[in-house]
């Protein structure tokens, strides 16, 4: 059967659909030997022979879910051009490919998933399923009410104003409070320019609940495997 080849690649766990398109427009990709640059070009992985950087695309792949505590200074991707370390060097025994579901800035740590599952990498990461993400962030000096309605009902960004959010706190001092702001959208550096736009600075910034996953007993640098019906309730809230 045809299909794209940028699903074709999702499906082999070579990269999410997004990342596909990139490996594509380089001319990373042939079809029987021919490269293809064209997003919309389909084959069937059935016959066709397809190959990304000369090495054949097998979509038999053993499928891999992995939930990881990301520390902060590591990377959200599979090669950084300036050397800097990436979340899959944490991932000592693990032989399969897998590439992250959505992202964690690099001074930014938590919970992270990774997998080489495509399709449900790409639906979960779609904003129609509006997966809920919960942050805990350490504030410099203490947030106001008005701060904290603000960032609830949404602030104004650079490409518009943000959905609601739950917003809670956590704990207070003198010289530091901790929210747990939840979100459902997956926009860039989100929390913290959302922080930003309320006049609140950031000291630690940590996701710790993705969906109904949470970190558990999960120390920083560390990973596990999800069980069986952990990756099925994943496909439920992806579909």
């Amino acid at each position: 059967m045809l299909e794209r080849l940028q699903k074709i690649l999702s499906q082999a766990g070579i990269a999410s659909r997004r990342e596909a398109e990139g490996i594509i427009t380089a001319g990373r990709v042939a079809v029987n030997g021919v490269v293809v640059t064209e997003l919309g070009t389909k084959a069937d992985p059935a016959k066709a022979r397809i190959t990304v950087d000369g090495k054949p695309v097998l979509l038999e792949v053993a499928k891999v879910y992995i939930l990881l505590y990301k520390p902060t200074g590591y990377m959200t991707t599979l090669k950084d051009p300036e050397g800097r370390p990436v979340v899959t060097d944490l991932l000592k025994g693990v032989k399969e490919r897998v590439y992250p579901v959505g992202r964690l800035d690099y001074n930014t740590e938590g919970l992270l998933l990774l997998t080489n599952d495509g399709e449900l990498a790409n639906g979960l990461m779609h904003p129609r399923h509006e997966v809920e993400k919960e942050y805990l962030v350490k504030i410099r000096g203490k947030a106001s009410q008005e701060q904290i309605r603000c960032l609830a009902a949404g602030v104004d960004l650079e490409e518009g104003k943000t959905a609601p959010a739950k917003v809670r706190m956590e704990h207070e001092s003198e010289k530091n409070s901790w929210l747990a702001i939840t979100i459902h959208e997956g926009r860039y550096r989100q929390v913290r320019r959302m922080c930003e736009a309320v006049s609140l600075s950031v000291v630690r910034l940590k996701r710790a609940r993705y969906g109904f996953l949470d970190l558990g007993e999960l120390r920083p640098g560390e990973y596990r495997l999800l069980t069986v019906v952990e990756v099925e309730r994943l496909r439920v809230l992806s579909r």
